[in-house]
């Protein structure tokens, strides 16, 4: 499922989520799984993932980023 981490967009759904990959082949791998529950929005602070849940309460989920190689299923070589 593709998400937006732009702060504003909330998600539609339920979501686990384990890492966030970026267009750019970048992604961060959280700590732990984090669920996303429907209204909750998701960004980067300062290289940190922040989440603003649906009640206005923030949370920073510890994780690192990493870089990922490699080519993707789909794309052409």
């Amino acid at each position: 499922m593709r998400l937006v981490a732009d702060g504003i967009t909330p998600t539609s759904r339920l979501v686990l989520v384990d890492a966030l990959e970026t267009d750019s082949g970048h992604a961060f791998e959280l700590a732990s799984p984090l669920f996303l529950a429907v209204g909750d929005r998701i960004g980067f602070e300062d290289g940190r993932l922040v989440v603003v849940r649906a009640d206005g309460d923030r949370m920073t989920p510890a994780g690192d980023w990493s870089t990922r190689c490699g080519l993707r299923a789909g794309r052409p070589r």
